[in-house]
C-alpha cells in the first residue's frame, strides 16, 4: 500500500486544488434536498451524465416524495429504464419516498443513520447528501475517490471506509468541506483508470504513484 504524505505535503495539494477551483460542485441536477437524495441514489454504478438525461423529465413531475408516489413505479421505472439497475432503483426510489413521508414529515433528513436507514440508500449516498445539502466535511468515497486517494498516499486505505476516514484524520479541516469534489473530478479528468494524464496533473510532484506515465 502507498505510504500516508505528510501533513506539509496535503496542504499543498489543496492549496493547489483550492486555488485552481475554489467551489468545487457536484454533476448530478437536481433542486432540493429530495431531487438530489434520488439522484445520488439513482447514480449507483451509473454515470452522472445518464443520470442527469433521465432525471431531467422526472423531476419536472415529481420533485416530492408525496409526487413520486403519486407517479407510481411503473412510470419511475419508464423515465429511469436508461440506467443501470432501473428496476430495483425505481422500487427503492418509491419505498424511500414511502419512508420519508411515514417518518421524516415527507423531510429529507440530516443524520447519516437516518438516510441510512432509507431504501437504496448507502452510506456513500448518505455521506454525499450531507456534503453537498447540509454542508457536513462527509467524504464520499467512489471510485475515483478510491483510486485517487491510495495511488497519490493522501489517504491510502483497504476498502472505502479506510480511505475515508484517512481524509477525516489526515486532510486539514480548512479544506475537508470539498475534499471528495476535488478528489472524485481529479480521478474522473486526470487521474483515469487507464492512461492517467500525469503531464497535466496539477498535484504530479507530490503523488507517489509509482507508475506515472
Amino acid at each position: 500500500m502507498t505510504a500516508q504524505l505528510p501533513y506539509a505535503t496535503l496542504q499543498k495539494i489543496f492549496q493547489t486544488f483550492q486555488a485552481a477551483d475554489p467551489a468545487p460542485k457536484g454533476e448530478l441536477d437536481h433542486t432540493n434536498a429530495y431531487t438530489l437524495l434520488v439522484a445520488v441514489a439513482l447514480s449507483a454504478q451509473a454515470t452522472d451524465v445518464g443520470v442527469n438525461k433521465a432525471t431531467k423529465a422526472l423531476f419536472a413531475l415529481a420533485d416530492t416524495p408525496q409526487k413520486m408516489l403519486s407517479l407510481g413505479e411503473a412510470a419511475v421505472i419508464e423515465h429511469i429504464k436508461t440506467i443501470g439497475l432501473f428496476r430495483n432503483k425505481a422500487k427503492n426510489v418509491i419505498r424511500l419516498s414511502q419512508k420519508l413521508i411515514d417518518e421524516y414529515d415527507g423531510q429529507v433528513p440530516s443524520s447519516r443513520a437516518a438516510l441510512q436507514s432509507l431504501p437504496g440508500v448507502g452510506r456513500k449516498t448518505a455521506n454525499v447528501v450531507l456534503n453537498m445539502w447540509f454542508h457536513h466535511p462527509s467524504q464520499a468515497v467512489d471510485t475515483h475517490l478510491f483510486r485517487v486517494g491510495n495511488r497519490t498516499g493522501i489517504a491510502p486505505g483497504k476498502d472505502e471506509l479506510a480511505v475515508e476516514r484517512g481524509i477525516e484524520d489526515n486532510v486539514p479541516v480548512e479544506y475537508q468541506t470539498h475534499a471528495h469534489h476535488w478528489l472524485i473530478l481529479h480521478g474522473r479528468y486526470i487521474c483515469t483508470a487507464r492512461s492517467p494524464k500525469c503531464s497535466l496533473c496539477p498535484i504530479n510532484a507530490f503523488c507517489l504513484f509509482k507508475e506515472k506515465t
